[in-house]
């Protein structure tokens, strides 16, 4: 479908010349003879569209402007326009100014002359196909190895736990546990911010969203930021509005893209600046503003920064760390809520202000938070835990770290062992891998759910893959939670207290 021509010649012998002409040249066609039709195959695939001058003003223009205006970045159709011989007409300029990848064709064409321009066609449209598949792969490299630095995380993180348990009042564990936390915090953002490119490209990301509290979000947003700004002494000051204000969104993108502008502004102030952020109710929107005293921007500069994967420079013209895709992703964020971001400064040396506009107040006001969970059990009886992972470093650590916060825990390394352990005393909570050899988690989540009594064991998908399909797979498979590496321990141990009120916990989720 994608490497043939779509010839569309309503009136006339042009088309059924064209198509002979190109059989005999071994160049596959397809003869389209209304607008519908030519839509319809349009949307199925096409190496390349041959048209006539007489179809653009009776809806062939349109159609095809809108066709080249829809298409993806990696596409460019080729159109070939035959037109009359030292025709100029209106109808041909506005092919020319509207319609992208044209060429003009003067009648009568030459047999050779068409072959040869439809085959140099064809091989550029084959050179797009291959930037398609680059993408492609590319996208699915991203999210393989936002997976796999996902599971050494996990037992890191858990093992920086341990140290804190088993060393609460040594200084010198603290200092190294602190350095640790912070660069796992670092890298876990690194990661996600590439696996969020490759769905944004690849179309997966759907926002969730609930009804969330501004204080709630800034507060996470400081959490994040204040490390990196403490470091340089720049001072953060926060200007929210006396009253709360409930917003419709989805949490984690709205942290997600004031968190990425805050920490830019305070990787480009110098030591001992300040950067203010404020944010206020205004015409029905969210308004956030967050401006600083650091280089500035240059005016040709400021639609760049917005690109994916652009680097600015520091202070003193060196590359910036980082990836380059932060404002991006802020900005495509924003938009998904229907909102905006602009960035604006009076050149460099004098600071700049990022604007926020989001469409997401809540008319319906406060709603009270759904708990994730109940207290858990105080009859005495410690919970039982079965952790199943084939790292066995990430199993023993986060069953260590349990057993030191007073669950029962048992560690197996795969699916079969997660049955039969299941077989011989069901625990009352699983943490579970998916991506194990064999016997994935999936299929060994549907293996135990199958179990007599097993309906009352809380089932907590432990992953590095966070992508909708794989939560998705998740709840088909009997997964009462999707927990994406490396995760916090007092995550697991809310989810735990829900043991009792199964499905309470299915509420909320």
């Amino acid at each position: 479908m994608e490497t043939r021509i779509l010839i569309y010649a309503p009136t006339g012998q042009d088309a059924p010349l064209a198509a002979k002409v190109l059989a005999m040249a071994a160049i596959d066609s397809h003869i389209c003879a209304t607008l519908p039709e030519l839509a319809e195959e349009l949307e199925r695939g096409a190496g390349a569209v041959l048209t006539v001058e007489e179809a653009l003003p009776r809806g062939g223009f349109q159609l095809l402007q809108d066709c080249v205006a829809r298409q993806p970045d990696w596409s460019d159709l080729p159109i070939i326009l035959l037109t009359h011989n030292g025709a100029d007409s209106p109808a041909v300029r506005q092919a020319v100014a509207g319609l992208g990848n044209l060429s003009l064709m003067e009648r009568p064409v030459r047999t050779l002359t068409l072959i040869t321009a439809l085959h140099a066609t064809l091989r550029a449209r084959s050179k797009q196909y291959q930037v398609r598949e680059a993408a492609r792969r590319k996208d699915e490299f991203l999210a393989s190895l936002g997976h796999e630095l996902r599971n050494p995380l996990a037992p890191i993180r858990t093992s920086v736990s341990l140290l804190t348990h088993l060393y609460p009042e040594a200084a010198p564990v603290a200092r190294i546990r602190d350095m640790v936390e912070r660069q796992v915090r670092l890298l876990t953002r690194l990661v996600d911010d590439l696996l969020d490119v490759a769905r944004i490209t690849s179309g997966k990301i759907t926002l969730q969203q609930q009804v969330v509290a501004l204080g709630a979000v800034m507060s996470h947003v400081s959490e994040l930021c204040q490390q990196a700004a403490d470091a340089k002494r720049i001072h953060i000051a926060w200007q929210l509005p006396p009253s709360e204000i409930m917003l419709h969104v989805d949490y984690a993108r709205l942290v997600q893209i004031v968190a990425n502008i805050l920490s830019n502004a305070v990787k480009f102030t110098p030591q001992g600046g300040h950067v203010l952020v404020r944010a206020a109710a205004d015409d029905g929107q969210l308004l956030v503003t967050v401006r600083d005293d650091g280089i500035g921007l240059e005016a040709e500069a400021i639609g760049r920064i917005f690109r994916m994967f652009e680097q600015s420079n520091t202070v003193n013209g060196q590359f910036s760390s980082g990836l380059g895709i932060g404002l991006s992703l802020s900005r495509q964020f924003a938009e998904m809520h229907g909102g905006t971001v602009d960035a604006y400064s009076e050149g460099p040396g004098k600071g700049s202000e990022f604007v926020i506009r989001l469409p997401v107040l809540d008319s319906a006001g406060a709603r009270q938070p759904v708990p994730l969970a109940q207290q858990a059990s105080t009859d005495g009886r410690r919970t039982q835990v079965l952790v199943v992972d084939d790292n066995q470093d990430a199993a023993d650590s986060l069953a260590a770290l349990l057993e030191i916060d007073g669950f029962d825990v048992r560690a197996v390394y795969d699916g079969m062992a997660a049955i039969a352990a299941v077989e011989r005393q069901a625990p009352d909570m699983i943490i579970m891998d998916l991506g194990m050899p064999g016997m994935d988690g999936y299929e060994t989540a549907r293996a135990i759910r199958q179990k007599p009594g097993a309906e009352r064991i809380l089932l907590l998908a432990l992953t590095g893959w966070g992508q909708g399909d794989a939560r998705r797979r998740t709840v088909e498979a009997g997964f009462d939670h999707h927990l994406v590496k490396p995760v916090e321990l007092e995550q697991i141990v809310r989810l735990a207290g829900a043991r009792q009120n199964r499905e309470q916990v299915q509420a909320a989720r």
